[in-house]
């Protein structure tokens, strides 16, 4: 006859198990472990002792607000000789006494979130369940440590902004380990109109990453939804914070909780996807930001992207546009839903930008099917697969209402970037994407896509050849020169007019004031010759033209008198801020209290007010930004400098994020990578 036993009291073993399962950095105060893998308790009993064979105890482990076992949400097992790691499973792993040691395993596929365990009749405990990338039953597992440590544990990383020609490394935060985020996480989930609608349903849904990249993907933005973020592509970021504000995700994140829900002010791109990052990797989702270098949206799904600029070469503001970069994530998972060769990595894109069933989301979509043309792929494999290999044909609008053809070569997604495995470096992905430009390969995908690549067949002017170069350093504050090189490759004299213009933009395309501008009537070449025309960009000019992403847009009109030709070349060029200078004062230990001192060049001609410096890192600053303001102003050429106090809360390698704000040099980032030691 079976005796169930009769616990007097339990101990979790929080410490042990969060460190097991990798979960200590959200703090072992309460039991947090992921799927698939054992977890141990210790029971300690009322009266009588653990018998094998005889002794019985019964669990119910339950998720969400309507449990049931239809859908995945109520397991009920009893005790086995052995685990079963395929499904929830426990079995005693003690000799028979008053003291049992537990050894219990949630199934592999089980629905992430808060559970209650029930054990028989003598009462209930309460845990956390994440994905396991660790485990190979899992459907985001992943089989390399070194990947593991930075696209699940790492808690900083790099994204790249500025241009093609220009990656700018920007460190960011993502904190996913830090106090009350993980809450967060699982509360964003819990506001998902899809939640709110049916809960038992979404619950069970959180078994599958698929859907809960797709949920995500909806709710970093507040588009349809008690989203996150608000995104704002102006410069007015009225009753809010520019996007260039923020270092990481942890004050958005805790914003969005503290002020019920409601969505932060303001978030573009690069913090939609950095916010997407950290809930991913909070849950234990392998994810990574990834940037795309003249990043086309193709609002129409055709492909193309029909561009109109006037006779100055300024560009018309329409709906379609090349970004100067977009960011978007990626996240690693299996996909049962394709064959095989699709698993891996999905892209997802938490910008909103195009409604996706009726929401404002994107993906996931597996890379693979991108680079092969699989555009019934699910989810949005066609608005991806655009937004790397579009077509852009150049239309010029003219006074008299008419509009002519532009020979304008524009290739679309260059240089896809993402942070390295265990360094700040930026390796280049664009081959997961794209096949070489040109090959067979290529050739077959875009007929799989059906995609006519028109700028193959669009003819080029041979006969004349422009292009724009730029010096070797253009730092804001400065006064340099930018050149359009035009080049006669016919036999003939060749008569032309150029026209040569420069504009603030944003990195989303959106135009701003002029910077300078040039306009000759009569450009001659002889047969094979070269003209050099150089435009002078002067600091008084464009510093009060600029927007915060410090990018110029530069364009040269070719009107070739003899054929009626004209030729159109853009390029983005990205102004260099200065550098920030950061030192560590004193041996970096984990509890104890470091300065860092931090220095910044003034670099414009004139002196800056109101200097902060504003630090914050994982495990550096505890969880807080920490801030420092200059009392006076700081002269052309002068340092601006400051001593910053924290105190590390844990040992290894962590990232300390800076940012420098003035009132004419703003969002200057910085860091310093710091070792904690023990």
């Amino acid at each position: 006859m079976a005796q169930a036993l009769d616990i007097d009291r339990w101990n979790l073993e929080c410490e042990f198990n969060n460190t097991d399962h990798r979960t200590d950095l959200n703090g072992v105060d309460r039991l947090i472990v992921r799927r698939g893998q054992v977890f141990t308790i210790s029971l300690y009993l009322r009266s009588g002792i653990y018998q094998p064979g005889v002794s019985s105890l019964n669990f119910i482990a339950e998720t969400g607000p309507q449990p049931s076992e239809q859908y995945g949400t109520r397991a009920s097992f009893g005790l086995s000789a052995n685990i079963d790691t395929s499904c929830w499973s426990a079995a005693v792993i003690s000799p028979p006494g008053d003291t049992v040691a537990l050894s219990i395993c949630s199934a592999p596929d089980a629905p992430i979130g808060r559970y209650t365990l029930t054990l028989g009749a003598s009462g209930q405990v309460k845990f956390i369940l994440l994905f396991n990338p660790w485990c190979p039953a899992d459907a985001v597992y992943m089989d390399n440590e070194q990947s593991l440590e930075e696209y699940v544990l790492s808690q900083d990383g790099i994204i790249f902004r500025g241009s093609s020609k220009y990656p700018i490394p920007t460190p960011w935060n993502f904190g996913q380990f830090e106090s009350g985020i993980l809450d967060i996480c699982l509360r964003i989930l819990d506001m998902n109109p899809k939640c709110l609608k049916n809960p038992g349903k979404d619950c069970s849904g959180r078994r599958n990453p698929i859907y809960l990249s797709r949920v995500l993907s909806a709710m970093v933005n507040c588009n349809d939804d008690k989203g996150v973020l608000l995104g704002r592509w102006t410069n007015d970021y009225e009753g809010g914070v520019s996007p260039m504000f923020w270092r990481g995700s942890v004050e958005i994140l805790r914003n969005w909780d503290s002020q019920g829900c409601q969505p932060v002010r303001y978030g573009q791109c690069w913090v939609f996807a950095a916010v997407g990052c950290s809930i991913s990797r909070a849950l234990g989702i392998p994810c990574r930001v990834v940037t795309n270098y003249n990043s086309a949206h193709d609002s129409n799904s055709n492909l193309v992207i029909e561009r109109y600029v006037n006779e100055n070469g300024d560009l018309i503001q329409s709906r379609e546009m090349i970004w100067n970069y977009h960011c978007w994530v990626e996240s690693w998972m299996t996909r049962p839903d394709f064959k095989s060769d699709f698993n891996g990595w999905q892209a997802s894109d938490p910008t909103p930008q195009e409604k996706s069933e009726g929401v404002y989301c994107c993906g996931p979509v597996p890379v693979k099917a991108i680079k092969e043309g699989e555009l019934t792929f699910k989810y949005d494999a066609a608005f991806v697969f655009a937004e790397i290999n579009a077509d852009v044909i150049t239309y010029m609008k003219k006074k008299d209402g008419s509009t002519s053809h532009v020979i304008s070569p524009s290739i679309v997604g260059q240089k896809i970037s993402t942070k390295s495995v265990g360094s700040d470096a930026r390796e280049d992905i664009t081959h997961l994407y794209k096949y070489p430009e040109g090959s067979d390969e290529e050739r077959e995908a875009f007929e799989k896509a059906n995609h006519q690549n028109k700028l193959l067949h669009q003819k080029q002017n041979q006969g004349l050849h422009l292009t724009i170069k730029v010096t070797a350093e253009m730092k804001k504050g400065c006064d340099f020169d930018v050149f359009a090189v035009v080049t006669n490759n016919t036999q003939s004299e060749k008569k032309c007019r150029l026209v040569f213009g420069s504009c603030a933009v944003s990195y989303s395309g959106f135009m701003g004031g002029n910077c300078g501008f040039k306009d000759l009537l009569n450009v001659e070449l002889s047969p094979g010759a070269e003209r050099r025309v150089p435009l002078r960009l002067n600091y008084s000019k464009y510093g009060t033209q600029l927007t915060e992403d410090n990018l110029i847009r530069l364009a040269v009109l070719l009107f070739d008198y003899t054929t009626k030709e004209t030729t159109l070349t853009v390029r983005n060029i990205v102004l260099e801020n200065p550098e920030i200078k950061v030192r560590i004062l004193g041996e970096p230990k984990q509890n104890r209290k470091l300065a860092a001192e931090i220095t910044l060049q003034n670099p414009l001609p004139e002196p800056l007010d109101n200097c902060c410096f504003t630090i914050e890192g994982a495990n550096l600053t505890g969880g807080s930004v920490i801030s420092e303001r200059l009392n006076s102003s700081v002269g052309p050429g002068d340092d601006a400098k400051v001593k910053i106090y924290f105190t590390p809360t844990h040992s290894g390698l962590r990232k300390l994020v800076v940012d420098f704000n003035s009132g004419k040099l703003c969002h200057v980032k910085g860091y310093r990578n710091v070792i904690i030691g023990k």
